[in-house]
This record gives C-alpha cells, structure tokens and sequence, in this order.
C-alpha cells in the first residue's frame, strides 16, 4: 500500500475563506403558495429569512407565523378567519406582512380576537399595504418593539355598536412603534395607545369612530399631520408627558377636536380644530406650549379647566367660535403675555397700529354671560350700549368672573385662509 499522503498545511488566506464560507447562512428562498394550497403548512415548511408568495385566492384558516418570515401577497389574496379567533398571529420576531387582506376574525373582546395580533416578542414586525377588514380589533400590538405599520386600510365590524367592536390599531407596552399612512375607520377607537414611548404617529385618516385616538400613559411621542373627523373625539391625550402634537386636523368631530388632559411638558403647534362641539379641552395640564393653531367655527373654541396653569399660550388664531372660552377656576389665566392670540370677538383697539390691541381681551366677561344666555343679543355686539357695558363690567370687579386674558391680543389672524375651515361640522349638527 501506498502510503498516505500528508496533510497539507491551510495557508492563512485558505483558512479565512473557509471560515466565511462556514458563516455564510444559506440564502432565503422564495416560496410560492397557490390557491389550494394549505398556507399553514407551506409556512411550517418554509425557513428563518425564506419569503412566501401568495397568489390570489382565499386561504381560510387561524395562521400562526413563529419565525421570521416575510408573507407577500400577489394581487392581493384574502385570508379569512371564517369568524373565529385570530386570523393571522405572529409570535416571531423580524416577520413581514405586506399586499394581503386579512378579514373575519372572531368577535370574542375578552380575547382580543384581532385581524393580526402581534403577540409579544414580536420585534421589528412590519405590516403595509394590507386591508384588514371586518375584525374585531384590525392590529393587536402587544410588547412587540420597533414595528412599523404603514399604508394600510383598517375598517371594523360596522353592523356591532360601537362599545362591542374592538380598536383599529391597539398598541400596548410597546417601544418604537411607527404608524404611518393608515386609513382606519368604523372601529370602536381608531388608535388605542397605552404603555407606549417613543413612537411616531404620522399621515394617518382616522374617522367614524368613537375616539381617532385614545391614547394614555405614553412619554415622548410624535404626532403629526394626522386628519381625524367624524368621530366623538377627534384627539385624545391623556396622562401623558413628553408629546409633540403638531400639524395635525381635526374636525366635524361630534365632541372634542383635540383633547389634553393631565399632560405635562409637551408641545402643541400648528394643528387646525375646525367645526367641532368643543375644539380644545384642557383638563389639568401644566407645562405645555400652545401655539400657532388655529381654533375655528367650533361651539366652542377651549374648554379650559381644573388647575390648567403655567402654560404658554402663543401665537394662536380662535376665530368665529360660538363661545370661545368656556372657563372654570377661581382667578384669572393670563394667556398670551409674550406675543399674545388673535380673538375675532376683541372689540378694542389698536391707536398706534403695531397690530396690537390696546386694551386687554378678557372672555367670559359679563357681555359674553349675558350673550350665551340670550343668544340673540349677539345682534346688538357691536352697539355702543353693549360696549357700555363691556367697559363697567371691568370697571367694578364685583361684576367680573375668572377670566382667560390675554394682554396682547392680535389685531389680524396669522392664518390668512381660516374661512377654509369654516362649516366643516358633524354631519346633522
């Protein structure tokens, strides 16, 4: 026998290459899954990282994704619940959902049943470009960080009362989240946010529900350029801190365009509240800009309560509202004190024309009693015996109440298209 050859030695070039050859995974593989085909087990199949094709048909079952995966629909292919449980539910992490329609979760709300539920762990999820219609809750979000859910249209069980659907997108104790670009409506709340810190929430339409957001104990979050109409409430904010709500719409909502209560340390700039019952209600809020927003044609423009104080209040244009300022408190609010707001109600007068009135604004004064309990003298506001009156109800404070007062009120709006917004209501108010 011949003896062995020997060994030859790796060179330090040959090791390397063998190396990375060893750490290379193998690549994702994409899958196609046609009509007829069990999607349950093509996914059970499939591997970490592969990408599933669905082609258009209509899968019926309560799928559970537990790796990470990417699901893509081709021309737009339907996966039904049938009515019951979850119809889509993902327990992995860095799992994609993109072009499906996912309908027909169960009804149960003690279960949460949801059109997808990412259930906890489910990281960096992303799901866009889907139509998740006629479930109980559209997305279940539950400690799942970093997910992004864009594009999508989301609409409820239409025919249940309202306190019997579930929420379009619920996020609960998540961090990261983006909500991007959805259209949500015909839910119990559009957006149902709690326990959730630094998201952003941007370009979303949510409408025909009973809250557009409904979002509490969330810290440093972004909201903007968002439109919420035709429902109850349009923003609701509430125990939280640390928000920018700016650049966002508001309106025709049948109670409160954007709502702050107990929030600290946050930021409202440039939103427009238009034709709602009340436009802004403020409830213990402390620390918080207001500025350059525009308050127009609602019943009534802020309701102002409950300790709100050492805000700055700036810039800000309240415009044709029936009643401007409906306020409860023991002293007066001085708003305004840098640069002061513009009331279209002020009745004073600027004599050196730096824009500026020269009398202070106050709301809620006794001409403005007097018109809230006989609507009909807001047809003599402008005469001078009601100006008369205006003048001695500030003269003897026994005839005052704790006023909104802003020093420096603006002689023109900085909005120059408000009347845009003008009769944007509730739909039979």
């Amino acid at each position: 026998m011949k003896p062995a050859a020997p060994l030859r030695a790796l060179t330090p070039l040959s090791l390397v290459l063998l190396l990375c050859l060893a750490a290379t995974p193998a690549r994702a593989a994409t899958l196609q899954v046609g009509p007829g085909a069990s999607l349950q087990q093509a996914i059970a199949a499939a591997r970490p990282g592969d990408v599933l094709e669905i082609a258009r048909g209509l899968y019926h079952g309560n799928f559970v994704v537990d790796k990470p995966l990417t699901l893509r629909g081709v021309q737009r292919p339907t996966l039904s619940g049938d009515g019951h449980g979850d119809t889509l539910r993902v327990t992995a992490a860095d799992v994609v959902i993109e072009g499906l329609i996912v309908r027909d979760s169960g009804d149960s709300l003690k279960d949460q049943n949801a059109g997808i539920y990412l259930y906890p762990g489910a990281h960096r999820a992303i799901v866009r470009h889907c139509d998740l219609t006629y479930n109980l809750f559209g997305l279940w979000i539950e400690k799942s960080n970093d997910v992004r859910i864009e594009g999508n249209l989301i609409t409820g069980k239409r025919d249940y009362n309202s306190s019997q659907r579930g929420n379009g997108v619920q996020l609960y104790n998540t961090t990261g989240a983006q909500i991007i670009g959805n259209n949500i409506s015909f839910v119990r709340d559009a957006l149902y946010v709690d326990v959730s810190h630094h998201a952003v929430f941007r370009g979303n339409r949510l409408h025909h529900s009973r809250y557009g957001s409904h979002y509490m104990n969330s810290y440093y979050n972004l909201w903007e350029d968002n439109d919420s109409y035709y429902n109850r409430g349009g923003l609701a904010l509430m125990e939280v801190r640390n928000q920018v709500v700016r650049n966002n719409r508001t309106w025709g909502n049948s109670d409160h365009g954007i709502m702050l209560r107990t929030m600290q340390d946050s930021l409202v700039e440039n939103n427009v509240v238009a034709g709602n019952q009340r436009g802004l209600f403020i409830y213990d809020v402390e620390y918080v800009t207001i500025r350059h927003n525009l308050v127009v044609d609602n019943r009534v423009g802020v309701h102002l309560s409950a300790g709100s104080i050492h805000n700055q209040v700036e810039d800000n244009d309240f415009i044709a509202n029936r009643e401007q300022v409906r306020y409860v408190g023991a002293r007066d609010e001085r708003w305004g004190g840098e640069r002061g707001n513009h009331w279209s109600n002020y009745l004073g007068w600027d004599r050196n024309g730096d824009g500026i009135g020269d009398v202070p604004y106050e709301a809620n004064d006794m001409v403005d009693r007097l018109s809230w309990r006989h609507p009909g003298t807001r047809l003599l506001m402008a005469s001078p015996a009601v100006q008369a009156l205006r003048l001695v109800s500030q003269q003897f404070p026994l005839l005052r109440v704790p006023s909104v007062v802003d020093p420096k009120p603006h002689m023109q709006p900085n909005n120059k298209n408000w009347s845009t917004w003008y009769g944007k209501h509730y739909p039979g108010q």
